[in-house]
């Protein structure tokens, strides 16, 4: 994508348009997390960030959804440490999968291995490693014939593999803990996952219309979710 057109009124007006509905979608909130600190859960985000990146690219997509969450940083008066600034990552990560997924791009499961390693080579890791091989999914879903559900499977993970390591280096735990989660993972991962196909067909539906109307040619509409013609650049 170029640069040109995300700095055009109509480029911008799309970036903060899905800044502003990631940002509104954090709010909302959906699951506890398991395990984690008094009062923090999964939200509508999980299911919204993602189909940025099929909309607007892996670049501009991971840029509106670090905007998105900057502000909720801000917003929400997040300290800024090292913790917060690494649990930016997983969402960035998945948006990027998401993107790259229809262009056979190897490199966005490379993350979720590269996490396997990560946590195998942590000695409560080493006891559980049997929870990693949740982040073989991402690699699989790439080798498979493309499918929707597949492509939000494979994102959802990368972001889980991401969040997992970064829970396992920064709090103590134990083997029987991980273990404990891998049937509550294949649920949440499952609901997560049904989320973002939703979302992206949806969202396909209304930005054909915008299409239609706007004419921008910034947003990329997927022709096979488009419920209405669309002069969107169409894939």
């Amino acid at each position: 994508m170029k640069i040109g057109n995300v700095l055009s009124a109509k480029g911008l007006a799309f970036v903060m348009l899905f800044s502003l509905l990631v940002l509104a979608a954090n709010q909302v909130n959906f699951s506890p997390i398991l395990g984690g600190a008094a009062n923090k859960s999964f939200t509508l985000f999980q299911f919204l960030g993602p189909v940025a990146g099929g909309f607007l690219g892996a670049g501009i997509g991971a840029l509106s959804v670090l905007l998105a969450e900057v502000v909720s940083f801000a917003w929400l008066g997040t300290p800024i440490n090292m913790l917060n600034i690494a649990l930016l990552a997983p969402m960035l990560a998945a948006t990027a999968y998401f993107a790259l997924y229809s262009r056979g791009k190897f490199a966005g499961a490379a993350v979720s291995l590269l996490c396997m390693v990560a946590f195998i080579a942590h000695p409560i890791g080493q006891q559980a490693w049997i929870y990693s091989l949740y982040w073989l999914i991402p690699a699989i879903a790439l080798a498979l014939p493309e499918h929707l559900f597949l492509r939000s499977l494979g994102s959802t993970f990368t972001a889980h593999s991401i969040g997992s390591v970064v829970w396992l280096y920064a709090f103590p735990s134990t083997p029987a803990f991980w273990l404990a989660l891998i049937p509550v993972v294949a649920f949440e991962r499952f609901m997560f996952a049904s989320g973002i196909s939703i979302y992206y067909v949806a969202m396909n539906a209304l930005f054909s219309r915008v299409e239609a109307i706007a004419k921008s040619g910034f947003v990329f509409v997927d022709r096979r979710y488009a419920l209405a013609p669309a002069s969107a650049k169409m894939r």
